[in-house]
């Protein structure tokens, strides 16, 4: 990619400069090559100015990896109706991946940068599960309430790898409805659902030992 021009050091839009460089260089490179001289150039800035932003390279990582959306906002109200709410989630994240090309894109590459360190990787998940807890709170059933936020998280996380970075055909293929008729019961399913419908069996056996019974 081209190096982009040099902007005044005082523009206003310097830092996002270096935020985007940042994120197409640990995509393209990983984490641990990329220079903060590098990052510098790609946005056209002195690398000093990095350090003024961000404090130091795991600075830069962290502000990165922060999504590019405030997931609460965009999951406001699904607990009006939480017999549906899986199929109001998915609707509402695959119109912004469809809607809002800049914002997928930025996820996107936030996931790559994600895949390429430990370290951005870390930092990503703890993010997520904040926000997922937080955002799915009314939702979700009071059992394992980590895991089912987990399991929404991932599920459209690897759709979301699947139809737009490795462009699976039958997932690149299908239309947005489609999707979400898919996707939206195994989302309710983490949500309300059953998650281990063997939880009571180690108990039944113990009950049977107790009693004698093989």
């Amino acid at each position: 990619m081209s190096t982009r021009g040099r902007r005044p050091q005082g523009s206003p839009d310097a830092r996002q400069a270096m935020l985007d460089a940042a994120r197409e260089l640990f995509a393209e490179r990983g984490f641990e090559r990329t220079t903060m001289r590098a990052v510098g150039t790609r946005a056209g800035v002195d690398p000093a100015l990095i350090y003024h932003y961000f404090g130091d390279k795991d600075g830069l990582l962290a502000a990165v990896v922060e999504p590019p959306v405030d997931l609460p906002a965009v999951l406001t109200g699904i607990a009006d109706d939480p017999g549906r709410a899986g199929e109001e989630i998915v609707r509402r994240v695959t119109s912004l991946w469809e809607n809002h090309p800049d914002i997928r894109e930025r996820m996107l590459a936030t996931l790559r940068t994600a895949l390429s360190h430990d370290h951005a990787a870390q930092l990503l998940r703890g993010m997520l599960s904040s926000w997922l807890l937080g955002a799915l709170g009314d939702v979700l059933a009071d059992d394992q309430r980590e895991l089912r936020a987990a399991l929404v998280g991932s599920h459209l996380g690897g759709l979301m790898l699947a139809r737009y970075l490795l462009k699976v055909p039958g997932a690149a293929a299908a239309t947005p409805e489609e999707l979400i008729q898919a996707v939206g019961p195994a989302v309710q399913r983490y949500l309300t659902g059953t998650l281990t419908p063997a939880q009571a069996r180690p108990r039944e056996t113990a009950v049977k030992i107790a009693g004698g019974t093989a």
